[in-house]
């Protein structure tokens, strides 16, 4: 049971893919839990326990030896089809104390549709399972749309205690992530009670709760440990995935610039690069899917310090990327031997690396150094 391998390039001024190859690393993979339902994302408790987000709409606390596994009650119903349903989860940083976490999902919302809606409850569990208890939706992604697509959906709590929410275009209105205005393709920037947060743009036509604008799909955000900056993943179309590090203020570019096509072959917008409109950090194309990401900072995989794992659909496959000055130095890809979507990546707290498996009997893997 063990993944190897490597893959990617150094960058230009501008985007870049393609990276060099990074010394391969030997790891251990070993199954913690199993027969999950199309799981999204974990998090790891103080006392050990995981609590997995399952898209259908289930909300699952595993024990720490993955022996057990129990519901969580009083979810609101969501919209689960196709990429839609329970999404992502995050704990308070103030968990500890509180027992609060935020989670994210599609949310039905009668014949108008659905959109990308973000809850906090109080979590109270025991042996036998849990409850949510005073879940208060404070985010509601509009305009309501039809769509089965492109949700978005991670969750990051700032240094300061706000909260960056992601979000997709919805699919049918990619034109619309170019709208400042409307919740569409932006990365959002909340209050943990859901109000617009300190710092955000104040320019004309701007919705007072996003950050950046010209997204289409971003599945994946972390913090940078060093400099406390957001970094995200967002799938392109057909090629043109997207690493990028959204500033306030900003224009990613979709659907004017891509470095991807359309899915019949056809070009999309305007070409790679735009004046005024802001180049990717690193690409990838042919696309992977990206999903979650991480940055490695513990001392079990002490090659990987200050790396970014990066989960993907596409390929079946875990991306570590190697960054020197802000820029994509080369690559490695793991698990790809496993064969399975990889759905999401986490760092427990003592080191060792958690990947989700994207399908209807997906599991909780535990990857560890293999000497």
């Amino acid at each position: 049971m063990a993944g190897l391998s490597v893959l990617f390039a150094p960058l230009a001024d501008a985007a870049q893919t393609n990276a060099p190859l990074a010394p391969a690393t030997k790891i251990r993979v070993e199954t913690v839990a199993e027969g999950l339902a199309n799981p999204w994302s974990v998090q790891v408790l103080p006392d050990g326990r995981y609590l997995v987000t399952e898209r259908p709409g289930q909300l699952k606390l595993i024990s720490s030896d993955g022996k057990q596994a129990a519901l969580i009650g009083g979810l609101p119903k969501v919209d689960a089809q196709r990429q839609g349903g329970l999404l992502d989860v995050a704990l308070a940083p103030d968990f500890g104390k509180t027992g609060t976490i935020f989670f994210s999902y599609s949310e039905p919302r009668g014949e108008a549709g659905n959109g990308t809606s973000v809850a906090r409850a109080t979590l109270t569990s025991g042996d036998e399972g849990g409850q949510l208890k005073d879940v208060r939706v404070i985010f509601q992604q509009l305009p309501t749309v039809q769509s089965a697509f492109h949700f978005g959906s991670r969750l990051v709590f700032a240094r300061d205690g706000s909260l960056f929410v992601t979000t997709g275009e919805r699919s049918i209105l990619r034109d619309q992530a170019q709208n400042p205005a409307n919740e569409l393709g932006k990365i959002i920037h909340i209050t943990a009670d859901g109000e617009p947060a300190a710092g955000n743009p104040k320019l004309p036509g701007w919705n007072s709760k996003v950050w950046s604008i010209g997204h289409r799909n971003v599945q994946g955000a972390a913090l940078h440990p060093e400099t406390g900056q957001l970094w995200t993943v967002e799938h392109g179309a057909k090629g043109g995935d997207e690493l990028n590090h959204p500033e306030a203020g900003r224009n990613y570019g979709w659907p004017v610039i891509t470095y991807g096509r359309d899915y019949t072959g056809e070009t999309i917008g305007e070409g790679t690069a735009k004046d005024g409109l802001e180049q990717p950090v690193y690409y990838w194309d042919p696309s992977i899917a990206v999903s979650g990401m991480t940055f490695y900072t513990g001392r079990k995989f002490a090659a990987w310090t200050g790396n970014l794992l990066v989960s993907a659909l596409n390929g079946a496959q875990l991306q570590r990327l190697v960054l020197e000055n802000g820029a994509v130095v080369a690559y490695e890809k793991l698990l790809d031997d496993l064969q399975e979507r990889i759905r999401d990546v986490r760092q427990a707290p003592d080191g060792a690396v958690l990947v989700l498996t994207d399908s209807p009997r997906g599991r909780l893997l535990r990857l560890t150094p293999a000497y």
